[in-house]
């Protein structure tokens, strides 16, 4: 017995140690892809050696002499600190997911290979001048470089995600980054989604009038009458069934941001003061790349803002003497033209001009531990093909049709990257103005500011004419065959959206509309909802004088104008028919008496946004059967209308399942109850434990390592996080997910330049520096950016000093 237990004692220190051991391994080999953030490297192309000093918050500080010295650094940085990051971007643009991760993404490849954004790309680059093509070259060889450094005998070459995943990354390529723009375009191209959505409603035998009700505009837009599209193509309505491109659908055309900026005469200093937060969707590491470029040569000049990894550009941010951000326009640069086959010869559609044979190439999609796919691409005069899977296109239409896409994006001569380059001569808003002219896409709503005291706001990009015949002005599929909906080119830079220097000394956007009733060309009839553009204008005309105090204030505002014009209504509709409820009319009245503040600490945001939920659902489910999912959002717009009396398509309270009439009260108030429940359910009975803030989670995802069983929720970085779907500090949750409450898609990124002190402006986002879940600077930033929090990035070379954590020299051959 006595030697029983000593085996046993041996055996069980020996599995502790080999434990200990295997956990010591596993921690050791995480730690070593973690790069230095000292050491020398020579990188070859540099005509001087460059400096990268990292601060205390990660921020890496490039001094070099030449703006491609810069450059070569800046991609080596960006690929020690973001290198998976920038491959699975390249990969959506070329269409190579499903090389890495399998038969799973087959479909989305199909669809993103069908786009051809990397070939676009490419081609764009070759008209490229020499000039700019030696800066992209120069940021590219300074990626290779990383890849193909010396590594020391305890050092990974990769990241974490490609020893993971057995993936080595191919060697950067200048048009690579071309393709990178492209994918922010597909992501912030908002058009194509409510076009299908339409399309899908009238497929389901939905009149115009109840397709208004379901997606309503904007108060004042006043479009021509929608046509019933079902009168237009032959259409099949939808039974239960996936949608296979699904992982895509959260990210296309998911951008929205809040900019303003205010002149000097309306600033305690007397120089403007502008302010920029785009809002996407949240991931482990944000998209954005936080970066100072000083550049010490014959030409001094700095660039600090955020850098889009993949890219040597840096997006959003100031110089010396100018600052600038921006929103998404919204603007309609994508038609999807239904083309009708010849149903003698399906290799053929119809044009004004008869019969046209598709141009035709087959894709090689190559499968991760699966068999090689070819799949026909076809093109029309209008662009490409979409697949049949694509948002159940090929389910919809009747036989003898498909859909092809026209984009701005998708064109051989896009030179937005041009616009973005470094140059020390754009000092002025009129420099800055005139540079976007080469600004193709994504249509932006750019405010700029610069030290002379100029405000002005800028749209540039293509933005098509539409015939004056077009009726459904882009807000569905139209007939590919008729050439009344063919564009009429492009509306010329001089007339595009601008405003500078207006009389009130302030502009703001919000993705809503940017132009006056009677300019002269069509934008776009889907705008945003406008609550966050009306909340900025009236925030910014309280006031007669602003500072960088009050910015932060309107920056990390939490009242929602929508919740507080809503709930009234849902509340007036539901009181009566829980009165005798003594627990939720008491609930009830607390909703009542809320201020429509979105505060993480509260418990009133909870119980609206759960009673919202179960409302949406209560309304809109039954009627729209096998697509509501498309629609299972917060509706604000939609209930207003509702509950106001102004739908004007059906009576959409009752339950079309029930012989019952169910009034609007009837079934807020079922609502209201289910809410209750759910709450209970997920949050327990003490409902003086209930916040915000608690489900309300912000959640950046690490598009590998989240997904992982038991430990994934590691690698989410986030915290409890106030605001919502409709206040200006954004928080948009997806009610059709296991956690409906939390916090998707936020502000990737705060800024505020003092254009009286560039070196006082401020700067917060999401996540830390680093990509790498081992770095300690991988969540820097997650609890600051919830409390409303900010970091200054200095130029100044003493404080930079001061603040090094530690130095790369690169050095010319």
């Amino acid at each position: 017995m006595k030697r029983t237990r000593v085996w046993l004692k041996r055996l069980l220190i020996g599995a502790v140690l080999v434990l200990v051991a295997a956990v010591a391994t596993v921690v050791a080999l995480a730690l070593s892809t973690v790069p230095s953030f000292t050491g020398t490297q020579v990188l070859p192309g540099l005509t001087q050696p460059v400096s990268i000093i990292r601060d205390r918050n990660g921020v890496p500080h490039i001094i070099g002499t030449t703006v491609e010295d810069l450059y070569r650094a800046l991609g080596f940085a960006h690929a020690q600190d973001r290198l998976w990051q920038m491959e699975l971007m390249r990969r959506v643009g070329q269409g190579r997911l499903a090389e890495i991760f399998g038969e799973q993404l087959v479909d989305t490849d199909i669809f993103l290979r069908t786009l051809d954004l990397a070939g676009h790309a490419e081609r764009s680059y070759e008209r490229f001048p020499a000039d700019a093509k030696a800066l992209l070259e120069a940021y590219a060889a300074g990626v290779n470089a990383f890849l193909e450094r010396p590594v020391g005998l305890f050092e990974s070459r990769w990241p974490p995600e490609f020893l993971v995943l057995r993936h080595k990354p191919e060697p950067w390529r200048p048009a690579d980054s071309l393709t990178l723009v492209k994918v922010m375009a597909l992501n912030l191209s908002a058009n194509l989604g409510p076009e299908i959505q339409r399309l899908t409603l009238a497929a389901q035998g939905f009149s115009p009038d109840e397709i208004e009700d379901i997606m309503p505009l904007n108060d004042g837009e006043n479009p021509p009458p929608l046509p019933d599209l079902s009168k237009l193509y032959p259409l099949r309505s939808l039974g239960p069934g996936r949608r296979r491109t699904a992982a895509l659908d959260n990210d296309i055309g998911s951008g929205a941001s809040n900019n303003w900026v205010v002149a000097g005469s309306r600033t305690v200093t007397g120089k403007p003061l502008l302010a920029n937060d785009p809002h996407l969707r949240l991931s482990a590491p944000s998209i954005w790349y936080l970066v100072h470029l000083a550049l010490k040569g014959s030409e001094r000049a700095n660039l600090v803002g955020a850098s889009l990894p993949g890219t040597p550009i840096v997006v959003l941010g100031r110089g010396d003497t100018i600052a600038w951000g921006f929103t998404n326009t919204e603007a309609d640069v994508q038609d999807v033209f239904i083309e009708k086959l010849n149903p003698d010869n399906p290799e053929e559609y119809l044009t004004p001009d008869g019969w046209r044979r598709f141009d035709v190439d087959v894709m090689e999609i190559r499968v991760a531990r699966g068999e090689t796919r070819l799949v026909e691409r076809r093109r029309t005069r209008h662009g490409p093909v979409l697949p049949p899977q694509f948002r159940n296109l090929g389910r919809i239409l009747g036989q003898g049709y498909v859909a092809a896409l026209q984009w701005t994006a998708l064109s051989d001569d896009d030179t937005t990257v041009l616009a973005g380059l470094f140059s020390p001569n754009i000092r002025t808003v009129s420099d800055w103005i005139e540079r976007t002219r080469h600004y193709v896409v994504p249509m932006q709503s750019m405010v700029v500011a610069d030290m002379a005291g100029d405000i002005a706001l800028i749209a540039p990009g293509r933005l098509p004419i539409r015939h004056l015949e077009n009726q459904i002005a882009g807000r569905a599929p139209v007939p590919g065959w008729e050439a009344k909906y063919d564009w009429q080119g492009y509306v010329a830079f001089e007339e595009l959206p601008r405003t500078i220097n207006p009389p009130d000394g302030a502009i703001g956007t919000a993705n809503a509309r940017i132009v006056s009733r009677d300019y002269p060309h069509h934008i776009t009839y889907d705008w945003d909802a406008d609550y966050r553009h009306r909340r900025v204008t009236e925030l910014l005309a309280k006031r007669d004088k602003h500072d960088m105090a009050t910015m932060q204030a309107v920056q990390l505002d939490v009242f929602s104008p929508a919740f507080a014009e809503l709930a009234p209504l849902m509340i007036a509709a539901a009181k009566a028919a829980v009165s005798e409820e003594e627990d939720l009319r008491q609930l009830l009245d607390q909703v009542e008496r809320w201020d429509a503040q979105m505060r993480s600490d509260a418990v009133e945001p909870l119980v609206f946004m759960a009673w919202l939920r179960e409302t949406v659902q209560a309304v809109f489910a039954d009627d729209l059967g096998p697509v509501f999912r498309q629609f299972f959002r917060p509706q604000a717009k939609a209930l207003i209308r509702v509950l106001k009396g102004q739908a004007s398509g059906r009576d959409w309270c009752d339950d079309i399942n029930t012989p019952a009439r169910e009034s609007c009260g009837d079934i807020l108030a079922a609502a209201f109850r289910r809410a209750i429940a759910d709450l209970e359910s997920r949050y327990g009975k003490d409902r003086a434990k209930w916040s915000w803030g608690q489900a309300h989670y912000a959640s950046g995802e690490h598009r590998v390592f989240s997904t992982l069983p038991l430990i994934g929720r590691y690698f989410i970085v986030g915290t409890a996080s106030p605001g919502g779907p409709y206040t200006l500090n954004r928080g948009l949750v997806e009610f059709d997910s296991e956690d409906p409450f939390a916090n998707r898609h936020a502000s990737t990124l705060r800024a505020i330049y003092d254009l009286s002190d560039l070196d006082n402006s401020l700067f917060m986002q999401p996540t830390g520096q680093s990509g790498n879940p081992f770095s300690r600077f991988y969540r820097t930033f997650e609890t600051s950016w919830s409390e409303g929090q900010y970091i200054r990035i200095p130029t100044d070379p003493a404080e930079i000093r001061r603040e090094a954590i530690g130095t790369w020299r690169l050095l010319p051959n």
